[in-house]
């Protein structure tokens, strides 16, 4: 079984595997330039950061050529999405954040939470989705408390 070895990784380093495993995700490989347009950066940054990928063993890259993720570096990767889709999704449906504003937090918080924080995150979203379910939906009743309290100001 590989492990997520992310730990080590700058939250730079992070945006690029996450971005390669985006964009790898039908093709099982990624663009230099298609890396650079989804993160705002130039092509040598790309590069160096493939090359930074490929030392650590977490990135396959030659010059000129496409990038592609090792084993280990797909579960780093998948390690970093999951992280943020816990977030994005505890930002939106918990407290209604906007999607946009809930994706760029998202992006910045998954680098810095450690994974008990997550997993609380994760739990407490499964504990007002069932809470939903049995009739009382937490979500909801924090969006009016919310909006009653922006109402008064």
């Amino acid at each position: 079984m590989v492990t997520a070895k992310s730990d080590n990784l700058s939250a730079s380093l992070e945006d690029y595997l996450e971005a390669i495993l985006n964009l790898a995700s039908k093709s099982n490989f990624a663009h230099s330039k298609d890396i650079a347009k989804l993160l705002g950066v130039s092509m040598s940054s790309v590069t160096g950061a493939s090359r930074v990928l490929k030392k650590k063993g977490l990135a396959n890259y030659k010059p000129y050529n496409c990038v592609t993720l090792t084993e280990s570096g797909r579960a780093a990767a998948a390690e970093i999405a999951r992280k943020h889709n816990i977030l994005k999704s505890f930002f939106v449906n918990v407290l209604g954040i906007e999607t946009d504003i809930a994706q760029q937090t998202a992006c910045k918080a998954e680098h810095t939470l450690g994974p008990e924080i997550i997993e609380r995150l994760l739990c407490f979203i499964e504990f007002v989705t069932q809470s939903s379910k049995n009739g009382c939906d937490w979500a909801d009743e924090f969006q009016k408390f919310c909006n009653k309290k922006n109402q008064n100001v």
